[in-house]
């Protein structure tokens, strides 16, 4: 109880920090996710061979290695700031931004597989149809696929967001406040390291938990039937 009261805010503030990434990079891995899906499907050979090319690159790379070249290659190598540079918070914004785009276009990766394992549920008549109303590529997907893709894959969308939500952990590499940097310091100033990993592994269970129950009954409630 004592390093609850003495640590309280800095838990909430912490814990905040990561369910702002888990959400605002889960957005971004969903749009880019989704495009990469479409091209994974298309018939341009050419957006074929780039969605194929991205899924095999970042789902093979280290997400350390991904968060370390957004801070030390684009930002202090190419001077690319996500940042006002006037802003008295600047640095810790530019982190935090950098951080939301290492993750999201390494969970894009993994979305974009979902989507295609969904994708290749749907009946081809489906698409057939849509084709003989005259639908282009782009309507036909938007409009008949990925409506019943989406609704296929909702339990492993949970499983990528769930991911997400340990993964955010790796921010920490590049000084973003978020709960693992905290455990950290609090294992380096307490002597109570098994107290200060039940803490974290409890708030961490706490935000993962109901994810999983929400999206394994969304997925049972929205299965399309075969």
């Amino acid at each position: 109880m004592d390093l609850l009261s003495e640590y309280g805010d800095q838990l909430i503030s912490a814990f905040w920090t990561t369910i702002q990434l888990t959400v605002l990079s889960a957005i971004g891995a969903l749009v880019i996710g989704t495009v990469l899906a479409g091209m994974r499907v298309s018939p341009v050979p050419v957006a074929r061979w780039i969605g194929s090319a991205y899924v095999t690159v970042f789902r093979n790379t280290p997400l350390t290695l991904i968060i370390l070249f957004c801070s030390f290659g684009l930002y202090q190598t190419m001077g690319i700031r996500l940042a006002p540079e006037n802003s008295p918070t600047s640095l810790v914004d530019n982190n935090f931004r950098l951080a939301v785009l290492g993750l999201s276009v390494y969970t894009a990766a993994f979305v974009c597989e979902s989507l295609r394992s969904g994708i290749n549920t749907v009946h081809v008549g489906q698409a057939e149809a849509g084709r003989s109303l005259g639908l282009t590529f782009g309507q036909n997907l938007r409009l008949v696929v990925l409506p019943q893709a989406f609704r296929a894959v909702i339990a492993p969308l949970g499983s990528v967001l769930i991911a997400l939500t340990k993964n955010t952990t790796i921010a920490s590499v590049i000084g973003v406040a978020e709960a693992s940097l905290l455990m950290k310091t609090m294992i380096e100033n307490e002597a109570a390291i098994f107290v200060v990993g039940g803490i974290f592994a409890l708030g961490f269970v706490i935000l993962t938990l109901p994810m999983g129950l929400l999206f394994g009954y969304l997925g049972k409630r929205m299965e399309v039937a075969r």
